[in-house]
């Protein structure tokens, strides 16, 4: 790709985004083909999403490249899912956007060891134990909310995953799916209702 910034989206036809799923059997056989004609359908959509997370071209391209590289490899290990969907880019922008958590999370190590370097960092500030309990809290909150999106109908999920989770738009998430932005919309209402109902129950209950 080699330009900086969003590049134009690509149109495609219903009865190519159809044809996702012979692409991706063949892909799950290790067809080099078939991955090729995945990644010239949708290696833009997934730069763009890229760069809205990153505001960064060159990151956007690494973490491109990456996502179509864990496609190979999953598909080599024979580990590669049977595709949910019509179009494979949910899966796609799920990667990319695990891609993208990897390079902020180096990042941030990278920014704390330079203020540690730089001996900036007051150690005072800061209450180790309350940092610990912090921390375990906010881990045990997340894993109830993954457990409990786990367990929502696939296409509830799926429509959460990609506008809670990747941050797309409804619209966004609409030209990924295949669907109308207001069938988007409604899932997502469907889905907050049941996370609400299901988060407020006791621990012990879920």
């Amino acid at each position: 790709m080699g330009q900086p910034g969003p590049l134009p989206a690509a149109a495609h036809t219903a009865a190519e985004e159809e044809h996702d799923l012979a692409l991706w059997s063949q892909v799950r056989s290790a067809d080099a083909d078939a991955l090729t004609a995945l990644f010239d359908r949708h290696a833009r959509a997934v730069y763009n999403f890229a760069f809205r997370r990153t505001a960064s071209w060159s990151n956007a391209e690494d973490i491109t490249q990456a996502t179509f590289l864990t496609l190979w490899r999953r598909a080599a290990a024979g580990d590669l899912p049977e595709l949910e969907h019509l179009t494979a880019l949910p899966w796609l922008l799920g990667v990319a956007d695990h891609e993208h958590r990897g390079i902020y999370r180096s990042l941030m190590r990278r920014r704390r060891l330079q203020v540690r370097l730089e001996g900036v960092h007051d150690h005072t500030s800061e209450d180790p134990a309350e940092a610990v309990t912090d921390r375990l809290d906010d881990e045990r909150r997340m894993a109830a909310v993954r457990r409990a999106v786990s367990v929502l109908p696939t296409h509830q999920r799926i429509v959460v995953e990609l506008v809670v989770w990747s941050h797309l738009t409804t619209k966004e998430a609409a030209a990924a799916l295949g669907v109308a932005e207001g069938t988007v919309k409604s899932r997502l209402s469907r889905a907050r209702t049941r996370l609400g109902l299901q988060l407020d129950q006791p621990e012990e209950e879920r």
